[in-house]
């Protein structure tokens, strides 16, 4: 099979349609992906690749649920993974950033989602695949890939480390509260993940000159380690796939995010 970039159209993923080294998941609403969906896409639901703990959202789940999760739409270690949603890409990059976490490397984006596929008028399908289950050993092993609290609260003041908040301005600003506290990590610098989505282009990641000259005026560099988070790492998690697709080497994200960071007692906080 021909080696599929980390962010691919739709016109390069529809000649590989039933290729077996393929595997599409579909991050889509569940209504959704019963009425139509891309040729051959299984369905997982976002819920099931994140972890919930009191307060804090979006943890890496347990292993052994992520196994079990990946087993149940026949994943294997051999698979190119393909991920798209409906919603621009967030639950897609965080499944593609979790598999990535765990050193699994041939991962796509389809660029723009579902809305890209249909709007550019590429084939869909109500049929629901057969899955076979498979039996899914992974583990997390590149920690290059995640950030926690503790890493980032080492590195505060680190000039070689940037933090990028990609929540909305009001959220990074403290205006808008999700957690005990509002307002942000210090240090970070701010670019909310809609800006960098396309509207016009059926929310594709805007032109790559423009991404750079957002992230260049940030000082995202990428001679600099990024950190990114937002609530969740789900926000993020998009921006993360950004900044990989651009050549960014040194890239993690923060699991639990501002659900973690804000609704601790000893974490300091910016506004």
């Amino acid at each position: 099979m021909t080696s599929l970039a980390l962010v691919i159209e739709p016109d390069e993923l529809e000649p590989h349609l039933g290729n077996p080294e393929l595997l599409i998941v579909d991050l889509c609403k569940s209504s959704l992906y019963m009425q139509f969906h891309i040729p051959g896409a299984v369905y997982l639901d976002y819920s099931k690749i994140i972890r919930v703990e009191k307060r804090v959202m979006g943890l890496l789940p347990d292993i052994s649920t992520l196994n079990q999760v990946l087993s149940s739409i026949g994943f294997k270690d051999s698979h190119h993974i393909v991920a798209y949603d409906d919603e621009g890409g967030g639950k897609a990059c965080r499944l593609l950033w979790t598999l990535a976490a765990c050193g699994h490397q041939n991962l796509s984006l389809l660029n723009g989602g579902f809305l890209a596929w249909v709007k550019d008028k590429h084939p869909v399908s109500s049929d629901i695949p057969s899955i076979i289950p498979t039996k899914t050993h992974l583990e997390y092993q590149n920690e290059n890939v995640i950030a926690d609290r503790d890493y980032i609260l080492s590195q505060l003041g680190n000039t070689d480390i940037k933090l990028l908040d990609t929540r909305t301005t009001e959220e990074f600003n403290g205006i808008k509260r999700l957690a005990k506290k509002a307002g942000h990590i210090p240090g970070a610098t701010n670019l909310d993940w809609m800006v960098t989505m396309d509207q016009q282009n059926n929310l594709r990641f805007r032109p790559e000159n423009e991404l750079r000259k957002m992230l260049a005026e940030r000082d995202i560099t990428p001679d600099k380690e990024i950190i990114v988070y937002c609530q969740s790492h789900h926000r993020s998690a998009h921006t993360w796939i950004m900044l990989k697709s651009l050549g960014y080497e040194k890239v993690r994200g923060y699991h639990g995010s501002w659900s973690d960071w804000g609704n601790h007692p000893d974490t300091p906080v910016e506004q």
